[in-house]
């Protein structure tokens, strides 16, 4: 017999939501979650199956938007961030669209942050445009400009934070202000941090994206991605992926699975392994700046602080010089990846001009801060002592150009 656990779940703390969170417990699954490999499902009668296409019974109808394994995955990380309901995703960037396409029409004006992923920009910029809804962009932590670029048609403040790869950091709840009085949604890519380090919804946002390509699976093995917020909002971002089809699998739902078990210990790992990190740099004669917030010299700092129980695996730093200083420093590591994912075990490394903000122009690029000689390091769980001494392999190679 399967055993009720929702009530066991009500004043459950994060770690417990994160294992146990949508579980359908039985004695053949309860320590293994099922992977329900279907494209369809079969129905009592026909009026059965009349009734779940209508939306009049509940149960599965097809796996481009019901398949038990997805839904357990979506019920977990709804409850990990503190929102009624979430909508799973092929990947981080079909999250932000599919929140997009069902939210927004032609003629709406959306303000974005400057410091947002490369890909959501050109999202903004080159696509959203054929649709008929325009953004302006902003500078993440000025809230002047939040407020000035707000217009009668804003309909969505758009933001990640901390921000990729400068660690800027917003003030959520003076934007939620705003939001709510311009009857625009705040809508906050926390991939960066996850529910194990920073609530968004609690902090005002309305909606919270993820790539869960990132931490949320931790190993670098599937792509995906997830939305969370009010369940009058889940409904329309899943009648467009009804629609779309910008579906999770269900194999790839159950890897996320088992990543969120232990996402708070890899989170706090990440970022004290990160903080050690960015101490060092600091010291290093061939680094010109360091970035990451959980350093005292970073102007996010006590905003931080404040906002997140920690500061997160990400840094980057400028090294002295131009592009060839900082791909010479790339090159000479032997130990970390070169590669643009993050919220692996292990720690990777790469150039963001020429890779994620790569298809940016040289003027979106200046305008967030991505130059030429930035390095952005996701820090892994190796030993740290062990990625200081290959980040001084590349320092040394690049200070003798």
């Amino acid at each position: 017999m399967a055993r009720e656990t929702d009530k066991a779940l009500e004043d459950a703390r994060l770690d417990t939501l994160a294992v146990r969170a949508g579980q359908r417990r039985s004695m053949e699954s309860e320590h293994a979650e099922p992977i329900f490999l279907t494209s369809s499902y079969v129905f009592d009668d026909a009026a059965d199956a009349a009734a779940r296409f209508a939306g009049d019974r509940d149960g599965n109808v097809y796996s481009r938007y019901t398949n038990p394994t997805v839904r357990t995955f979506e019920e977990r990380i709804a409850a990990l961030e503190g929102g009624e309901a979430a909508v799973a995703t092929a990947s981080g960037m079909a999250a932000i669209l599919s929140v997009c396409m069902a939210l927004l029409k032609s003629g709406d004006h959306v303000v974005c942050s400057r410091s947002v992923f490369g890909t959501t920009t050109v999202l903004f910029t080159k696509y959203m445009t054929r649709f008929g809804v325009e953004t302006s962009f902003v500078d993440l932590t000025d809230i002047e400009q939040w407020r000035d670029a707000v217009q009668e048609n804003t309909r969505m403040l758009f933001l990640e934070t901390p921000s990729n790869p400068l660690s800027d950091v917003a003030d959520m709840e003076q934007l939620s202000v705003l939001a709510r009085q311009s009857g625009a949604l705040l809508v906050v890519d926390n991939c960066f941090c996850t529910p194990a380090l920073q609530t968004p919804l609690a902090l005002g946002a309305d909606i919270v994206t993820h790539s869960a390509t990132k931490y949320l699976d931790g190993q670098g093995r599937c792509v995906g991605g997830a939305v969370v917020g009010p369940a009058v909002h889940m409904e329309e971002v899943l009648g467009f992926l009804r629609s779309a089809g910008p579906t999770m699998s269900a194999f790839n739902a159950w890897v996320f699975l088992k990543g969120l078990e232990t996402l708070r210990l890899r989170m706090e790992a990440h970022s004290a392994n990160a903080m050690e990190l960015a101490r060092w740099l600091e010291q290093q004669p061939a680094v010109d700046a360091v970035f990451y917030a959980g350093l005292e010299s970073h102007p996010g700092h006590e905003l931080a602080a404040r906002q997140q129980r920690a500061f997160g695996g990400v840094l980057s730093f400028r090294v002295k010089g131009v592009r060839e200083q900082a791909w010479a420093c790339i090159d000479a590591t032997r130990l970390l990846s070169l590669t643009a994912n993050l919220g692996d075990a292990k720690t990777t490394i790469v150039h963001p001009a020429t890779t994620t903000h790569g298809r940016l122009s040289d003027a979106e690029r200046d305008a967030a801060g991505i130059t030429e000689n930035l390095i952005r390091i996701a820090v892994g769980l190796e030993d740290v002592d062990d990625i200081k001494a290959d980040l001084a392999r590349g320092l040394d190679a690049a200070s003798k150009l």
